[in-house]
């Protein structure tokens, strides 16, 4: 949980969303010291770091207007979803320092404000149509409204993999979509982890992509 904010803290936090709001860019240090008659540049940016140290912005301190307002939608029709680099052995798996992009994407196509996303390294899910370089959207579920034949993005042994659900007599198996790839049987494995259901992609073309695609058609 984010610490909590002193009065001017909490005033200069709701005045970098309002002026986010109505322009494309954050106030500079001066034009915040201004709003609040703060003569000091030093004191601003001290209250700056301060909402940087709780978690409520990221600052470039090489930049006049450096600031990035973290956990705040400013957009009603849209939502930031991270894209997670790497996953953390146990709880919570989903780290923030692990976070290695956003993409804005409408509400339409993301059913929870707590969707992430994963990048696919490899061809195992290639018949389902997933393919490497793909950014998987992942709805976060347990494992007990996962159903059979489920697509999810689960933790095996510290990494990240995409598959389809599959449990039956207590024994869960992970299959992929690709004859090359053998089935992973949980059981045999002693970190697992279900991430969430995978709900959509992400797919930005590529020439090899693009090749995929039409050899697949043919």
């Amino acid at each position: 949980m984010p610490e909590a904010l002193s009065k001017i803290e909490r005033r200069i936090l709701n005045y970098l969303v309002d002026y986010l709001k109505e322009n494309t860019y954050q106030p500079s240090i001066r034009e915040i010291g201004k709003r609040f008659g703060i003569k000091s540049t030093k004191t601003v940016s001290e209250h700056l770091q301060s909402l940087a140290d709780k978690g409520f912005i990221e600052r470039d301190a090489s930049r006049s207007r450096g600031v990035k307002i973290l956990g705040m939608n400013l957009a009603p029709g849209a939502l930031n979803v991270p894209v997670y680099g790497r996953i953390a052995a146990g709880i919570p798996a989903l780290l923030r320092e692990d976070v290695t992009a956003e993409f804005e994407l409408d509400r339409k196509l993301v059913g929870s404000s707590d969707a992430f996303m994963l990048e696919v390294k490899g061809d195992s899910m290639q018949a389902m149509g997933i393919l490497p370089g793909d950014y998987v959207i992942v709805e976060p579920a347990d494992e007990g409204d996962i159903q059979n034949g489920d697509v999810v993005a689960a933790r095996i042994d510290g990494d990240a993999t995409v598959k389809r659900y599959f449990a039956n007599g207590g024994q869960v198996v992970l299959e992929p979509a690709n004859t090359s790839y053998a089935p992973i049987l949980v059981h045999e494995h002693n970190d697992f982890a279900i991430l969430g259901r995978v709900t959509g992609i992400h797919r930005r073309l590529t020439r090899a992509h693009t090749e995929a695609i039409v050899t697949g058609a043919h």
